[in-house]
């Protein structure tokens, strides 16, 4: 996973259609836009779960839109990214598009998740873990969603006054 986006920071810094195609991509169904095809599917194996392949379209849409070519920082997690933007602003509206992505079904992910990128438009969003994350979004137990809940709502050792 680290290679496909290591791969798309490649391909993009060499030629920014790679970041149009892929932004235009979100306006789609994952995995229905052919022009992305040539930057996703390199990374799928031909007999792949419908929602691996739709995530990795997703994340590469999302990781298109939100990308700047400076960013060195250290990456971040969504969950603490809306955490940091919620302290930051002094906004509860991030709360509940938060909670509004993790109650979502894989079905309305892509919309939600499009929103809340957008507004996590100056954190340095870490998208392998987030594409990690995403492929286990319809695991009963819903342990991606508790997770970031607990990243969420529990400040790390580091805030801790």
């Amino acid at each position: 996973m680290t290679a496909f986006i290591e791969c798309l920071e490649k391909w993009s810094i060499n030629d920014s259609k790679v970041r149009a195609v892929l932004r235009r991509s979100l306006a789609f169904d994952p995995g229905k836009y052919t022009l992305a095809y040539p930057y996703v599917e390199p990374f799928l194996k031909a007999n792949e779960s419908t929602l691996r392949r739709q995530m990795y379209y997703l994340v590469a849409g999302l990781w298109a839109t939100h990308w700047k070519l400076e960013r060195s920082e250290k990456k971040i997690t969504v969950a603490k990214a809306c955490a940091n933007y919620m302290v930051i602003t002094d906004s509860s509206s991030i709360e509940k598009r938060f909670i509004s992505v993790i109650d979502a079904d894989s079905s309305q992910l892509p919309y939600r998740l499009r929103q809340l990128i957008a507004l996590l438009k100056d954190y340095p969003i870490d998208f392998v873990k987030l594409l990690e994350d995403l492929l286990y979004w319809n695991n009963e137990l819903k342990l991606t969603q508790n997770a970031w809940a607990r990243n969420f709502y529990r400040p790390s050792y580091d805030e801790k006054i």
